[in-house]
């Protein structure tokens, strides 16, 4: 393969590995107006998404790493990748599904099931066919009982760079068993660009009258509340580093944000979720989505002990996500939307990130 340099500073052939039996690789997805965005089969990660400023300098608006050795050695190990199967949090690693207890999902978040357990979907190498210039399409097969989960789950991901500056992500699933699917992408924005040291200053806009609070493991305790009132209130754009060290039990709980939103829309309907803007460069953020819900975190566990790409480090809060999904433990509270996935049935799901100026 030709050792080409995208227009974020990355070789190709840092990329190339085989885990698994299978090869790694790295895509390139560009668009008319020169963005780009670049994908890794590893975990179906988005590496880099290259956007225009207010000044249309290109930014790279995404946390990631400079070769695919540095993301298997990563602190981070959800750097832009898919979380599943069953993305979130799982309380004590169990649930109940048809009359049948599954209860040996690891917990690797502590006393929790995180992610899909030790090696979720962003630890797998998917099978990647590019479409053309703007498409790319990855699948992997879960099979029956893999992380403690039941049926063989066939899943697609398809990421689409639009002419107007969008990514789209659509998600598709089937199983041979009942089972039960949360599917979303990890990636970490900053709008100032990967590498500036805080996320703060961003404006933050959230469609939701109401959120879950937690307990001290994540996992929520009782009935949504009112975001009116709290420092959960994004309805009209707050500075993110504006409430964020209240004192506030459920701010506490997660060193910063770290809770889902319940959108105000109807349920399967692709509608207004977020919007998110960086007062430095301009960028505009919009995020729209099918999904219920959407998991605000702020990057409070980051670090800044590693080398991310070009020699940047992300410190704590240098980055957030907004990550669209099904709520947290889902399969033990059967008052949220369903999470179960039967055979003949399939899983759909679209998000998408609209980047523009101001």
């Amino acid at each position: 393969m030709e050792n080409k340099e995208t227009l974020s500073g990355l070789y190709l052939a840092d990329f190339q590995k085989v885990i698994d039996g299978k090869e790694t690789s790295l895509c390139v997805l560009s668009n008319q107006n020169g963005a780009e965005i670049t994908v890794l089969n590893y975990g179906a990660k988005i590496v880099s998404i290259m956007v225009p400023d207010k000044n249309g300098k290109m930014v790279d608006v995404v946390t990631g790493h400079q070769s695919i050795d540095d993301y298997l050695a990563s602190e981070e190990p959800y750097f832009g990748g898919v979380c599943g199967r069953y993305g979130n949090r799982i309380a004590k690693g169990a649930f109940t599904l048809d009359g049948v207890v599954y209860d040996k999902l690891a917990l690797n978040n502590g006393p929790n099931n995180l992610h899909g357990g030790i090696k979720g979907f962003n630890s797998a190498v998917w099978d990647m066919r590019q479409v053309d210039e703007q498409h790319v399409e990855l699948n992997y097969t879960s099979e029956d009982g893999e992380e403690g989960f039941p049926g063989q789950l066939k899943t697609t991901i398809c990421y689409y760079l639009t002419d107007n500056n969008s990514l789209i992500i659509y998600y598709r699933a089937e199983t041979d068993k009942p089972t039960v699917v949360n599917l979303t992408n990890h990636s970490y924005f900053n709008l100032s660009g990967a590498g500036d040291p805080s996320i703060d200053d961003h404006l933050l806009m959230i469609n939701a009258d109401y959120y879950l609070p937690t307990d001290e493991t994540s996992i929520p305790y009782g009935p949504k509340e009112k975001v009116e009132g709290t420092p959960m209130d994004f309805r009209e754009l707050h500075a993110v580093g504006e409430r964020i060290n209240d004192d506030f039990e459920p701010l506490k709980f997660g060193r910063g944000y770290d809770h889902t939103f319940i959108l105000n829309k109807e349920e399967d309907k692709a509608a207004f979720c977020a919007r998110c803007i960086s007062p430095k460069t301009g960028i505009i953020m919009d995020t729209y989505t099918s999904e219920p819900g959407v998991q605000l975190y702020t990057g409070n566990w980051m670090t800044g002990n590693q080398t991310g790409k070009n020699g940047q480090r992300y410190p704590q809060r240098s980055a957030l996500c907004l990550e669209t999904q099904h709520f947290p433990d889902s399969p033990n509270k059967p008052e949220y939307p369903s999470v179960v996935l039967r055979p003949g049935e399939t899983f759909e799901s679209i998000t998408a990130y609209k980047f523009s100026v101001e």
